[in-house]
């Protein structure tokens, strides 16, 4: 039997540190959090008036719930999505919607399809300490959302 030499140990040191810095960094999104509508980029798409962000990544489960009213509307948004990312489901919401939510490194990335468009999401922290959340959507210029830690 082979004894570990000390780069062998190191190199098993840093490996577990940097696997419990990546496993914090997911659940570094947990939470809630409110929109901050004049530091956002709406790209000249509907305005957000309010909006809150929650999300909860555990033991591989992500589930990002989101709650919007747009300007001058009355009416709340409500958008959830529930994934399992270690067995990479794909969640049916109705017959012809499709979210699909992984992590990419430090950014959480909600795909979702709806009658063949596909609108990616994609979460991650800022500087700050701000979350920034970009939009993609079909036929649209992309948004940058930013909120704050309720």
């Amino acid at each position: 039997m082979m004894r570990p030499n000390s780069t062998t140990r190191i190199i098993a040191a840093l490996l577990l540190v940097a696997l419990s810095c990546l496993a914090r960094g997911h659940s570094a999104l947990n939470g809630i959090w409110t929109l901050v509508p004049t530091k956002s980029d709406f790209a000249g798409q509907s305005v957000l008036q309010t909006g809150t962000v929650t999300i909860n990544d555990r033991q591989g489960i992500i589930i990002v719930s989101r709650s919007f009213v747009y300007q001058g509307d009355t009416e709340t948004f409500f958008y959830k999505d529930l994934t399992d990312a270690e067995q990479n489901a794909t969640i049916h919401s109705g017959k012809d919607v499709k979210s699909k939510t992984k992590w990419d490194h430090d950014v959480l990335k909600v795909t979702t399809t709806q009658s063949g468009a596909v609108t990616v999401e994609s979460y991650s922290l800022a500087g700050d300490g701000a979350m920034l959340v970009n939009v993609v959507r079909p036929d649209h210029s992309p948004i940058t959302l930013t909120f704050q830690r309720k």
